[in-house]
């Protein structure tokens, strides 16, 4: 008897003698294919550790420095130097960094634009006309911080823009021209563009940029708000109903040349490559990827959640999801690249390669899933045990002493009686989990470090070469060692569930714990091996692409400027890459207010039968006018037309054209948003940049008095630190709103100044400047407060009722999917997609994606009711985030199941009643978390749970195993499927009970004062 268990206290307390044997296991060296025993070394605790910079301190380490810490006045000077010396070496390391050369390469691309303001040969080829400054005002929306593959986008959708705004000129024009000419009433043909082609037109503009939410596409948008509100307001062509392409032809040549300036920069100075980015993310996400695979495979084996918690490993984590991230949008750019370079095959095959590295980083996530389990079953109080088996501590003690057994190599004999003495102490289900470690840790362990071994090195060598890091004994490893680790397992699962004590009547609780055990242990060890066969195929595709890249069988390719065969080779590009995802992403936000498209909750007997009248015909045709998006998309309009009308009117025209009434306008097209929360945020910045922006001029037009050269200089400074904002800082509308108002004031007045302007507003040839600066800031503070008042009194869209709103949808949604039985859906021979389809499933985590940025709205709204709790709806998003990624690892469970075993199908006949018990539950807990947070009414505290349910079904698997197993001859692999389920719906469970505490902190809880009869 342990006397430190039984009252001894600390000073009885024996320390634990540390092991010295070695813990070998058979392995697989990656570079060489030979099978060795040796010692495997994931690396956790050197890893994980985070060591002191200033090193350990010793027990005579003084804590506040000794005598040391006060300085002497006579290292006054010194330090000072040294400080100014750290200073110095941090600015010049920063301007040589990527973004002090993003931040210089902009502030040259200004300098270039602002010459169509300074240099009279360039401002002569503009005309007469005013606006030149916007030249540089493209330089800066268009900045050349960017990828080459990014700056062809920016050129694209600066043309499509162009084109755009070119058409509502025209067309506009025409208009007014017909109704004059032919009509003889003008008026009816300004009515007509003012709401069709003014309204509309803008709203267009409007819904474009909330539908694709690019930040490009928000710039082009930008651009062609633009050029619309110069050619229809400003202009004065339509109002005369003339046709005039003087002003249509300044804005192409503006646009041609600021896009040619921040290309030309972009591609001259500092070039960058997303296909080099793309490599280099690449390399640092393998690297990554290394190190969480070891790391969760260590926590894992180790059963400590610990380790998990540790600031290296959640550095690990952040740079892992950053660098996928990352991932993603290079592809996006080099698509660009490739298609000018033509190597379109090239971009295919990387394509390959990222939707490859996506489906490694899911299985990553089966691997963290699995261990997370596995650490709440081992903290769970166990009723009917000893306080000490209660608390876990037995299950860590076995833990710390695991005698790694080398795998079973072939050939190697089974010791019964070793696995008799090993397991004739199992009594706790940790007890349950420290066997399966010992018999599944070695092979884990091998196979875990052959695969880090693989990831280290691939899949290029340093830049600027970056040559393909592929061994030819790599596969051939790696499908060597996968092989070993099947082996193993199955020995290894084999030895435990066949011994004696395993298989004892046990009460349902117990059984359930010990499956629970088992499929945390199982789904760890098949997500390993998904892992491991995931490799062998990027091993493929790095081989494809080295062979293309190196020999480039079919030469260079420009298949895209192929019209005739344009359709066949999107179709062939979509069925080969994952940009198809990335596209859906950009192009299916119109499922925001209705994720999916499955299920209706109008019935066919209401659809087809008598009920079916055609004011309801009418009313579901009209669907669209409903939604959020469409309504935004009116009521700007609508707005942008109020607001231009005194410009269609001979008595208020002067008044609007001498306020710049068409700045006012943008502004308001800027500042309208979906919700009230974002409308805010922008308007703040709106005009808090305005301001600051005037300021600046003010001051660079009175240092500078009227010199070009002056004038240039202070633009550039402004570009400089306006660039910091917008690249370093991230805070792009800001940066942009500066540097507009700047210009239109300060390069505005230079133009009066040299009579580049052929009218006296404003002061003519002697400009004033803070007159200028005056009427942009007016007509930017009423864009401002219109675009405040349209987006708060017509339909507002509030974004902590849209928050609530949509969480409700999303989680009545996830309850339809539990409804549909997943499981089911298999047995009964149906397709892999009838229980959820990969675009439904793109649907949710895209509005999931949405909620979180109006939840970010939401802060900026104000409220009577007091402040919004983000911190709640934060971890309400991220529970909720966690249930779509256990959804999405339980589909593609099932996706890759193409067709069930005959054990498969018997597991899954004996559990038909359980699953469908467990799938009605869950669907009611979803419907009653929905219900309670869209009426925003308290939940009850006897909500039902979903683990007795669970545990039933558990207990029915062990019982299934104990009994049936051997009759309908299955194996170990044909519990995979359903252990999945088992592990999703624990994760669920425990989402729904963090759901269910956040919930009661929003809205408390139900008593008997609530529910009052008035």
């Amino acid at each position: 008897m342990n006397p430190g268990v039984n009252g001894g206290g600390d000073k009885a307390r024996v320390p634990r003698p540390v092991r010295s044997n070695i813990r070998q296991a058979s392995v697989i060296i990656p570079k060489t294919g030979q099978r060795l025993r040796r010692t495997v070394t994931l690396g956790i605790s050197a890893g994980l550790t985070t060591p002191n910079a200033s090193g350990p301190a010793s027990e005579n380490s003084p804590l506040l420095g000794g005598p040391n810490a006060r300085p002497k006045p006579s290292d006054a000077p010194r330090r000072l130097l040294r400080a100014a010396q750290r200073i110095c070496h941090n600015a010049f390391e920063f301007a040589r960094s990527r973004t002090g050369k993003g931040i210089l390469k902009c502030s040259i691309a200004y300098l270039l634009g602002s010459l169509a303001t300074f240099v009279p040969a360039i401002a002569a080829m503009l005309g007469q006309q005013d606006g030149k400054h916007i030249v540089a005002t493209i330089t800066v929306y268009f900045h050349p911080a960017r990828s080459q593959g990014s700056m062809f986008e920016a050129v694209v959708v600066a043309m499509v823009a162009f084109a755009y705004s070119a058409f509502i000129g025209f067309a506009s024009m025409g208009t007014t021209i017909f109704f004059r000419e032919i009509v003889n009433f003008v008026v009816i043909g300004h009515i007509i563009v003012l709401i069709v082609f003014c309204g509309g037109g803008l709203g267009l503009v409007g819904w474009i940029k909330q539908r694709m939410e690019h930040s490009l596409v928000n710039i082009s948008c930008s651009l062609a708000s633009l050029a619309i509100i110069t050619l229809l307001t400003k202009e004065g062509a339509v109002q005369a109903a003339r046709f005039s392409d003087d002003k249509v032809v300044q804005v192409l040549k503006m646009i041609v040349m600021g896009v040619i300036a921040s290309t030309a920069v972009s591609f001259l100075i500092f070039p960058v490559s997303a296909r080099t980015d793309l490599r280099e993310n690449l390399i640092s996400f393998t690297d990554s990827l290394s190190e969480v695979l070891a790391s969760t495979t260590g926590c894992f084996l180790v059963g400590d959640e610990e380790e998990m918690k540790s600031p290296r490993y959640r550095t690990a984590m952040d740079k892992y999801k950053s660098r996928l991230a990352d991932i993603e949008k290079n592809l996006v750019e080099a698509r660009y690249e490739h298609y000018f370079a033509g190597t379109e095959g090239e971009f295919r095959l990387e394509a390959k390669l990222v939707d490859c590295m996506q489906r490694l980083a899911q299985n990553i996530g089966g691997l963290r899933s699995a261990a997370t389990t596995q650490f709440l079953i081992l903290a769970q109080p166990r009723l009917g045990l000893s306080t000490e088996r209660r608390s876990g501590k037995v299950a860590v003690a076995s833990l710390e002493v695991i005698d790694e057994r080398p795998d079973i190599c072939e050939g190697d004999p089974i010791s019964k009686s070793a696995l008799k003495g090993s397991t004739s102490s199992i009594l706790t289900p940790g007890e349950v989990f420290a066997e399966f470690v010992e018999q599944l840790g070695p092979s884990i362990k091998s196979l875990a470090f052959t695969l880090r071994e693989i990831l280290d090195d691939l899949p290029f060598g340093p830049s600027p070469d970056y040559q393909f890091m592929i061994d030819t004994h790599y596969r051939s490893s790696l499908e060597a060692a996968v092989k070993l680790y099947s082996e193993s397992r199955k020995v290894a699962l084999s030895k435990i569930y066949n011994t004696n004590q395993l298989n004892k009547e046990r009460s349902v609780d117990v059984e359930a714990d010990f499956e629970e055990v088992a499929a945390s242990c199982g789904v760890f060890s098949y997500a390993l091996q998904d892992f491991a066969t995931e490799m062998i195929t990027y091993l493929d595709i790095l081989d494809d692409l080295k062979l293309e890249i190196e020999e480039r069988p079919n030469g260079r390719t420009w298949s895209w400027l192929k019209v005739w065969r344009r359709k066949q080779d999107i179709r062939s590009l979509e069925d080969t890459s994952s940009i198809n995802t990335i596209n859906q992403e950009a192009n299916n936000l119109g499922a925001a207010s209705n994720p999916g498209h499955r299920a209706s909750p109008i019935t066919a007997s209401e659809t087809h039968g008598p009920q079916m009248t055609h004011r309801y015909r009418l009313w579901k045709a009209l669907a669209v006018f409903r939604r959020d998006d469409t309504k935004f998309a009116i009521k700007v309009g609508a707005g942008a037309a109020l607001y231009a009308l005194p410009s269609f009117l001979s008595a208020t025209r002067p008044f609007y054209q001498r306020f710049r009434g068409e700045w006012g306008l943008l502004s308001y097209m800027l500042v309208c948003s979906m919700t009230i929360g974002a409308s805010n945020t922008t308007g703040y910045a709106r005009f808090l940049g305005t301001c600051i922006g005037a300021g600046c001029a003010i001051v660079a037009w009175e240092l500078s008095g009227e010199n070009p050269f002056a004038l240039a200089a202070f633009g550039w400074f402004m570009s400089v630190w306006t660039a910091y904002i917008i690249v370093a800082q991230g805070k792009g509308p800001m940066g942009r709103f500066i540097m507009l108002t700047y210009n239109l004031s300060a390069l505005y007045a230079y133009s009066r100044s040299v009579k580049d302007l052929d009218d006296d507003d404003e002061g003519g040839i002697s400009p004033i400047i803070t007159e200028i600066t005056f009427h942009r800031t007016a007509a930017v503070l009423s864009g401002c407060v219109w675009g405040l008042i349209i987006t708060r009194f017509i339909w507002p869209i509030k974004a902590r009722q849209k928050l609530k709103d949509g969480l409700s949808v999303l989680w009545l949604r996830m309850g339809l999917l539990w409804k549909r039985r997943p499981m089911e859906c298999r047995l009964q021979g149906k397709t892999s997609n009838a229980y959820m389809d990969l675009e439904e499933e793109l649907q949710l985590h895209k509005f999931l994606a949405q909620l979180e940025k109006v939840r970010k709205s939401a802060t900026s709204e104000v409220s009577l009711r007091g402040p919004f709790l983000d911190a709640s709806y934060n971890r309400l998003l991220g529970s909720t985030g966690g249930m779509l990624d256990a959804l999405h690892a339980m589909n593609a469970m099932i996706l890759k199941e193409t067709r069930l075993s005959p054990g498969e199908v018997a597991i899954l006949k004996s559990t038909t009643s359980e699953r469908a018990q467990l799938s009605l539950r869950i669907t009611h807990l979803f419907q009653v978390m929905a219900s309670s947070i869209k009426l925003e009414y308290p939940l009850t505290d006897a909500l039902p749970s979903i683990d007795h349910t669970r545990d039933r079904l558990l207990a029915k698997v062990f019982s299934f195993r104990k009994e049936e197993k051997s009759a309908v001859i299955s194996s170990d692999e044909d519990f995979a499927l359903l252990y999945s389920y088992a592990l999703v719906t624990g994760q669920i469970s425990k989402a729904m009970k963090d759901i269910a505490r956040e919930l009661e902190i929003l809205f408390g809880v139900l008593d008997e004062d609530i529910p009052k009869l008035h």
